[in-house]
């Protein structure tokens, strides 16, 4: 994120602007932002509060004048209690919050999002696909969607793959679709739902959680986390 001067380590034969020097002037997205380890965070917070950082290998700070917006799935809040995750910086962050509600409570949003989906992914493979049937639609609506609309755009995009006649079946679906335990999942905790669910993924990629992680839509180190959590054999 910050940069290297050239000599700084073997390797760097030259000078190399990090993020926050190429956003100079602009805006800088930081996504996932509740993974960030506790050493960089605190060289975060003083670029936010002093607008200056120092780059691998220099003694001299680099002043930056930019934009942050921050993005994570994680409640913070807790990530304080526990102790991973700065309050100071969590406060510096948090001047304009905006909570982005997950796709599962936002069905309005399925229908437009799989059909711009299914065209953009139409036009990546030079395929001709046909309207979405109510069916599918609907298919798609009564699904929970842990991974939020990164899962709906890779389910469409398996889907527009899979399709040899320019229709998304409801049969190209991923087997998570056709689950006969949403009933009694429903008297789970949301954490056992979670479970069963990266359980259910593993199971499909064969144990390989690089592939999981993809699809859940998650960092590795976060699947990692979990899998030790839950203890997911």
């Amino acid at each position: 994120m910050f940069g290297h001067t050239a000599g700084a380590y073997t390797g760097a034969l030259k000078n190399k602007k990090g993020l926050f020097e190429e956003a100079n002037h602009g805006t800088i997205f930081l996504d996932e932002i509740g993974e960030l380890n506790f050493e960089l965070q605190a060289k975060l917070l003083r670029v936010i509060e002093t607008g200056e950082f120092f780059k691998v290998g220099d003694s001299t700070p680099t002043k930056t004048d930019i934009r942050i917006i921050a993005a994570t799935n994680r409640d913070l809040e807790k990530e304080i209690e526990n102790g991973s995750f700065r309050r100071d910086l969590y406060y510096r962050l948090s001047v304009f919050q905006i909570n982005l509600p997950p796709l599962r409570e936002r069905i309005e949003d399925i229908e437009p999002l799989s059909r711009y989906y299914s065209q953009f992914f139409a036009e990546k493979t030079n395929k001709k696909i046909k309207p979405l049937s109510d069916a599918f639609i609907d298919k798609l609506k009564k699904h929970s969607w842990q991974g939020n609309i990164r899962e709906l755009k890779n389910v469409i995009e398996r889907c527009v793959i899979l399709s040899s006649d320019g229709v998304l079946s409801i049969e190209a679906l991923p087997v998570v679709f056709f689950d006969n335990t949403t009933d009694e999942a429903l008297s789970f905790s949301m954490a056992d739902v979670e479970k069963n669910h990266i359980r259910k993924i593993l199971r499909r990629t064969q144990g390989n959680k690089m592939e999981a992680a993809r699809l859940l839509n998650i960092g590795i180190t976060t699947l990692y986390r979990k899998i030790e959590e839950y203890k997911i054999g």
